[in-house]
């Protein structure tokens, strides 16, 4: 069995000084809630092999605080193709991912995260808000076979539901 969680890149600073959206950084809320959502991750023992994130720096940044607060040690790839990516590019590079990896980290954006884990779950709406996670399982030996309604979906969890149970960053 393959699992793919989905982070959504934490909370922006809409105010912040940047040059464009590519380039808008993550708010304090943002900032805490990545480290939160990271050691969750360790603490449920979903910790990936491997991640993808795109190359806008609130998902990067977010991916780097998760990082960091879970302890992990693996690979990150960074795409630029998951920025304002659709679903099938989503799909496309999940696709790429080696066989080896059984769990894999995707860092993205709204509306295509809600949009992809609708397709490879087969359909339904999901609201996905920053930094929430969405795990997703594959009963497949490989990446390269995953496809439209091949997933199940474990779980979807937004960071406020930490917050509200006391579980710190």
């Amino acid at each position: 069995m393959k699992k793919l969680t989905f982070i959504r890149h934490g909370k922006s600073d809409w105010g912040a000084g940047y040059t464009g959206d590519h380039s808008r950084p993550l708010a304090k809320r943002g900032l805490r809630d990545a480290r939160r959502m990271g050691k969750f991750l360790s603490q449920v023992g979903m910790t990936p092999d491997s991640i993808i994130t795109s190359s806008a720096l609130r998902a990067h940044s977010t991916v780097q605080l998760a990082q960091q607060a879970g302890g992990w040690d693996c690979p990150v790839r960074v795409s630029d193709s998951l920025y304002g990516a659709s679903p099938r590019t989503v799909v496309e590079e999940i696709r790429r991912e080696d066989d080896t990896t059984e769990v894999l980290l995707i860092a993205g954006h709204e509306p295509t995260w809600s949009e992809t884990c609708s397709l490879l779950i087969g359909g339904g709406e999901l609201r996905y808000p920053t930094a929430a996670l969405a795990c997703i399982a594959f009963y497949s030996d490989g990446w390269s076979g995953i496809s439209a309604s091949s997933g199940q979906l474990l779980w979807l969890l937004p960071p406020r539901l930490l917050r509200s149970a006391g579980f710190e960053h």
